[in-house]
């Protein structure tokens, strides 16, 4: 079955110009050297899109990736197309489209690789997509009062939760005296994350990022406001003429606290053809369907769980809870396992809102769909 998928996409792939007939793009043999990437295939192209439909589907309906989001339009890009579409409530910056030219809104909205999305802020129970398809995500933060272990922890739970590698980025070094206890606190939190002490402006970017910042990959900066992902974007970018521009603002003075400055989610191509998605910072962040994340992020404390007399222990006064036995024997730390202890309840009480609020609104379809059915005979 899988060679026959390969086969699939492999015959995709071919329709449009974008590999020989022979298997080294999918990772099956050595890939030719010094071959130029198409335009899709710097968008971020992949087998996992290609083997989700045929030559003759995509002859139709070319593919294009949403690479704006506006409050009235969606921004795509393809072969040969760029050009703006009525926005759509089920894709979000990153995901790619079968586009139907005639019958725009009959456009297919192909399967993801992950979803970045938290619970939208506020009392409005639904969800907020940040962005798809993404390979790496750089959680940014600053040497200074924006560092917070707990909302590092929470990024990280997203990031694991959908398999899009997460970096933490420490900006701001160059204006710290203590650089190493910044690094030293983040480097703690999951030995599956690289830690990286980073000067957002000049060169450093581009050689530290490198191992990730590659053609054809999709990488975000996700973080607070003016911790300085729009600064790192600029700089991926400064070997192009004249380079990005994206606007900047300084931090507070007082309090370290930075000013909104990008408004919407955006993918820029880098000149070596890696996209970025820079996003507005997120003062709130919270966790909705990241259950498996957050077993990643707390591993030691998901196992201790585990051996528990009680499935349900709540790890409080439960008798045989070997959450509480190691913590009374100083095995784990108090302040982690409260921490751990809220991001679970947090997760699960806004899955289940979140759930009830679809199946209502399913139901309510229903409804509606009956309503115009029998209204019209």
């Amino acid at each position: 079955m899988v060679r026959k998928a390969l086969d699939r996409a492999q015959r995709s792939l071919e329709s449009m110009g974008l590999m020989t007939k022979d298997y080294s793009q999918l990772g099956l043999g050595k890939a030719p050297e010094a071959r130029k990437l198409s335009m899709l295939e710097r968008l971020g192209w992949q087998p996992f899109f290609a083997q989700q439909t045929d030559a003759d589907t995509l002859a139709k309906t070319p593919p294009v990736r949403v690479t704006q989001v506006h409050r009235s339009a969606h921004q795509v890009v393809g072969e040969g197309i760029d050009k703006l579409i009525p926005p759509r409530h089920d894709a979000t910056v990153g995901d790619w489209l079968l586009l139907d030219l005639e019958d725009v809104a009959a456009s297919v909205v192909l399967e993801r690789k992950n979803l970045i999305k938290r619970r939208a802020p506020g009392r409005v129970r639904a969800v907020q997509m940040i962005g798809a398809n993404l390979d790496t995500t750089f959680i940014v933060t600053s040497c200074n009062d924006d560092f917070n272990v707990a909302r590092l922890e929470r990024y990280i739970a997203l990031a694991f939760e959908d398999e899009a590698q997460p970096v933490i980025l420490l900006t701001k070094a160059d204006m710290c005296d203590d650089v190493e206890s910044y690094i030293a606190r983040a480097e703690a939190i999951s030995d599956r994350v690289p830690v990286i002490a980073i000067d957002a402006r000049g060169e450093e970017p581009l050689a530290k990022l490198a191992e990730w910042v590659k053609p054809g990959k999709t990488v975000a900066f996700l973080g607070s406001s003016g911790v300085g992902k729009s600064t790192l974007t600029n700089a991926l970018g400064s070997d192009v003429d004249g380079g990005l521009e994206i606007e900047t603002q300084a931090i507070r003075e007082d309090d370290a606290r930075g000013r909104h400055t990008t408004t919407s989610r955006q993918i820029h191509m880098l000149p070596n053809g890696c996209n970025v998605l820079d996003t507005p910072g997120m003062r709130e962040l919270q966790l909705t369907d990241v259950a498996s994340g957050l077993g990643d992020v707390f591993a030691d404390l998901q196992e201790l769980s585990t051996q528990c007399r009680f499935r349900d222990c709540a790890h409080e006064s439960e008798p045989g809870c070997a959450v509480k036995a190691a913590l009374e024997a100083g095995e784990i730390d108090e302040a982690r396992l409260g921490r751990w202890k809220k991001l679970v309840a947090e997760d699960a009480f806004n899955s289940e809102s979140l759930s009830a609020r679809k199946a209502k609104d399913k139901t309510l379809g229903r409804v509606i769909k009956q309503f115009k059915k029998h209204g019209k005979k």
